[in-house]
């Protein structure tokens, strides 16, 4: 054995499947990509995000998203989520009706745990 993988005979090395899933990972990166970029420059509010999340935010850790603002770091976000009882890793898709409007209404008024 040579240490690659044989391909059986009439098998494709990479099925269709595994590469629709690629494709979309893809696209998945670089809407996110652009949808932090955004918050960064500030064209979008993070809490407009959370409050009503496109296609692409809705598996996004929700920390990841509080840290792509300025001046926003892993520490800052950890402490805001920490005191409203949301974990870090939560996604904002799964995030209840009283969560989203918490933590949008926190961030709109400016009190997002900085000092």
């Amino acid at each position: 054995m040579t240490g690659i993988a044989a391909v059986a005979a009439g098998r494709k090395a990479m099925p269709q499947q595994r590469m629709d899933a690629l494709r979309r990972a893809n696209r998945v990166r670089l809407a996110r990509a652009e949808l932090k970029r955004n918050v960064a420059s500030g064209s979008v509010r993070a809490a407009d995000v959370i409050l009503t999340p496109p296609w692409e935010a809705t598996s996004m850790p929700v920390d990841e998203l509080l840290t792509s603002q300025r001046r926003w770091g892993t520490e800052r976000a950890r402490r805001f989520l920490a005191s409203m009882q949301i974990p870090e890793n939560k996604q904002i898709g799964t995030m209840t009706e009283r969560q989203r409007n918490a933590v949008a209404s926190l961030l709109v008024e400016g009190r997002g745990g900085g000092r």
